[in-house]
């Protein structure tokens, strides 16, 4: 783990009115240097003999109008289309290219005929919220806030665009895992990776943290609302806020039903033009009982 020293910093983005920006403080902690790897979450499997939630039957009286493939273990894979084709929306873009396929988890990752063969460093993935939280209670860890991840990916820098700084890629160097040719149609591979990347792959930020941006998404422990200051309950204007957990409770307007929490850093799937989402200040979302290839975590821990 990485000593994140902590201290005040703004956090949000001030081209952005969905991230306002805000000044923040947090204490300090220690941090994974690295997402989670498989090799890591296959110890804690071992020890525990843990199912992971998408690894689990779905009981038919909670999913009546289901079809029968959906109430078999099931996980999102991307698939790319067939050809290429006008999509309504970047968000139809991606739910067409997310499709579930049974039997997807951490240990086949693209499908029951996959494995982890070659992949033990790379990023364990197909996590849903509460296989991160029993993996952090095992290690006697515990996910970030969302506030303590920005922190840490910020890596001492001050209102940058990435962990880096703000150039994308400074002499012409990748600096991170992301999706590069044309999203979601053809993957030119330019860092040698077309999925997830081992872990520590890509040059370290100001804090010695590596893939705070791209490789995959990484939960954090608030719940999600679209206007993240929402959460930011402050009790003193003048000053930073100290140590913000999030709010009280999940709400999405596009899904109500569904609780979400935060994810944060991007993923090899994102790329410019699509889910952008690899910056320093970038959110994202997830129901908490749903995951994917692109899915991850790291932990923290407390100073004491």
């Amino acid at each position: 783990m990485v000593w994140i020293p902590g201290g005040v910093f703004y956090m949000g983005d001030e081209d952005d009115p969905s991230l306002e920006l805000r000044l923040v403080y947090v204490d300090g902690f220690w941090m994974d240097q690295f997402e989670v790897t498989n090799q890591e979450f296959a110890k804690f499997i071992e020890a525990t003999n843990y199912k992971t939630i998408v690894e689990r039957e779905i009981d038919p009286k909670e999913f009546p109008k289901a079809p029968p493939e959906l109430l078999k273990p099931w996980s999102f894979v991307f698939q790319k289309p067939p050809r290429e084709q006008r999509f309504a929306s970047l968000a139809h873009c991606q739910m067409e290219c997310s499709q579930p396929v049974n039997g997807a988890c951490w240990n086949h990752p693209e499908g029951p005929k996959s494995d982890l063969k070659g992949r033990e460093k790379h990023p364990v993935v197909h996590i849903c919220y509460a296989d991160a939280v029993a993996y952090c209670a095992w290690a006697r860890k515990r996910l970030p806030t969302e506030a303590e991840w920005e922190f840490a990916a910020r890596g001492g820098l001050d209102r940058k665009a990435f962990p880096w700084g703000d150039e994308f890629r400074p002499d012409g160097k990748w600096m991170t895992n992301i999706w590069q040719g044309l999203f979601p149609y053809a993957n030119t591979k330019e860092d040698g990776f077309e999925g997830t990347a081992p872990v520590g792959s890509y040059p370290v930020n100001g804090y010695g943290l590596h893939d705070m941006a791209g490789n995959v998404w990484e939960w954090c422990a608030d719940w999600y609302q679209p206007d993240y200051s929402d959460g930011l309950l402050d009790r003193n204007p003048e000053g930073p806020l100290r140590n913000p957990q999030g709010p009280n409770s999940g709400f999405d307007p596009l899904e109500p039903g569904f609780p979400k929490r935060v994810q944060r850093g991007g993923s090899f799937l994102c790329a410019p033009g699509a889910c952008e989402r690899y910056y320093c200040a970038a959110r994202g979302k997830g129901e908490i009982n749903s995951s994917g290839i692109q899915i991850g975590f790291r932990c923290v821990m407390d100073a004491k």
